[in-house]
């Protein structure tokens, strides 16, 4: 017996580690700790309390973003949320025990009726004709007889129930029950990607706003630079109208040129501080915030020598998209075979234990508490269902192959996403490269024009001409260093390149 018994144990236990085994080669990284970085940390409270402007570079902007973003804060909570949902599955392999109690009052007992003499329940009492019938051993006479109505009916039961007892049950055998919790673990490993997806898409988006505040900066000094042209052009063209070798005309032509130059300086200050703000709120900082940033754009131009054919047939393994629908193509698969293990016999055990007590008073210490228990084995048995559990499958199969369809749409997609990143910067190569040359022969142009205005042998209209083309110039070159750097930020969330890696 105890060696039929040690066996079974095995039996049990082999069924209930298989689950566990199962999913061992499943696991995944844990969700990122929200750990405080103390640098972030004490940019922060330095910008908060500072009356002037804390500067912080591209690299220190990322890692406040990573650190303070809402998207990625939330994308964190989620990995954690999906966590607990995999922990909860697990739980259904443990035992589900249970306790309960209960009270019940009886307001009108039931009646029990026989096809039998009535007044032979004395004799059976011990009642009988001559009143001194022995009972058996072990039979007592109630102290209140059942009471019987005048339709010849008995009731039956006692007026106040008391029940406790304890329950317990657990799965032997669920290929369900397995499979769901190798699917939460998939529901796991997504939730970290779309976390990962977050941060690439947060990094793209503060590199376009650092970026796009340094073009601000580079804009203003341009404008400012026009201002000031104008200013001490308007100065000479006044030397020369107090001196009589200008017309009016000429002179409220630089005052003109000077009022069209104010407008700019204070429309390109304005983009500054509302670029600030925008990089702030992707920061997820307090836009009040006594934050700037440090460099130049042409800080950037040395990246411009750049291999464009390095990224020929450029694989999207690292593509946080594709990993997402990667791993919903392998939840749905395994979907499908859930759906299928509903056609697999289940086995479970369970176990209870009760005590019950019937009385007509409230005497607790006189109560007879009646103990009940089993211990058994359920073994369920799929067998017709309507078509249900087919038309599950049907359905799951139908999901997978939309997913192979997004699959190939997507790759297909973003294969042109790539394509598009990599032109736009070839372009903006050959963009830059030709407005710094032409950046070199405005400045020329115009320090011609300058001096042969100031010796009376140029117009200020020609001045001013060498003026604006000196000005397209130098935003053209601005202009091409920031749309390369924006379209290679872009192509780097693409190919799936961690900032952290």
């Amino acid at each position: 017996m105890m060696k039929k018994l040690a066996v079974t144990t095995v039996i049990i236990a082999g069924m209930l580690l298989l689950p566990f085994a199962a999913s061992a080669q499943y696991k995944t990284k844990d969700a990122p700790e929200n750990a405080v970085n103390p640098e972030v940390q004490t940019i922060l409270a330095q910008a908060d309390a500072s009356e002037t402007p804390v500067v912080i570079t591209l690299e220190q902007a990322l890692e406040i973003a990573l650190s303070e973003n809402v998207s990625v804060k939330v994308a964190d909570m989620e990995i954690e949320r999906t966590g607990f949902a995999k922990k909860g599955a697990y739980a259904a392999l443990f035992p589900q025990i249970d306790a309960s109690g209960a009270y019940q009052r009886t307001i009108k007992k039931q009646v029990m009726y026989m096809d039998f003499d009535m007044s032979s329940l004395g004799g059976m009492m011990g009642g009988g004709e001559g009143g001194d019938t022995e009972l058996p051993d072990g039979v007592e006479i109630p102290e209140e007889t059942p009471s019987m109505d005048t339709s010849g009916g008995l009731e039956v039961g006692r007026w106040n129930t008391y029940s406790a007892g304890v329950t317990a049950a657990m799965p032997l055998v669920n290929a369900q029950l397995w499979k769901s919790i190798r699917i939460s673990g998939l529901d796991v490993e997504l939730a970290v990607e779309k976390a990962r997806s977050s941060r690439l898409e947060t990094v793209t988006q503060v590199k376009n706003a650092y970026f796009a505040t340094l073009l601000a900066k580079e804009a203003f000094n341009v404008y400012k630079d026009v201002y000031e042209n104008a200013v001490s052009n308007y100065e000479e063209t006044k030397k020369k109208f107090d001196a009589e070798k200008v017309s009016e005309l000429e002179l409220l032509r630089a005052k003109t040129t000077v009022a069209n130059a104010i407008p700019n300086v204070y429309n390109a200050e304005s983009s500054i501080v509302l670029a600030l703000w925008q990089l702030k709120a992707i920061l997820g900082v307090d836009l009040d915030m006594n934050l700037d940033i440090a460099g130049e754009l042409s800080d950037y131009a040395d990246q411009m020598l750049y291999d464009i054919h390095q990224h020929d047939g450029a694989s999207l393994d690292d593509n946080s998209t594709m990993k997402q629908l990667a791993i919903q193509s392998e939840m749905l698969a395994e979907t499908i075979k859930l759906q299928k293990y509903a056609n697999i016999p289940s086995l479970a055990v369970a176990f209870n234990f009760s005590l019950n007590a019937m009385t007509n008073d409230f005497n607790f210490s006189e109560y007879r508490w009646t103990p009940y228990s089993y211990v058994g084995l359920s073994l369920n048995i799929p067998i017709f269902a309507g078509g249900k559990r087919y038309q599950a499958i049907r359905q799951a199969k139908n999901q997978h192959q939309q997913v192979q369809l997004q699959i190939d749409n997507t790759e297909r997609q973003l294969k042109i996403a790539i394509r598009q990143s990599l032109t736009t910067m070839e372009t903006n190569m050959k963009s830059y490269y030709s407005a710094q040359d032409a950046v070199a022969m405005a400045e020329k142009g115009y320090s011609i024009a300058e001096k042969a205005y100031q010796v009376g042998r140029s117009t200020l209209i020609e001045l001013n001409d060498a003026q604006l083309a000196l000005t397209q110039a130098r935003l053209a070159e601005y202009q091409a260093i920031y749309n390369f750097v924006v379209a290679k930020a872009q192509l780097e969330q693409t190919l799936g390149q961690d900032f952290i890696e």
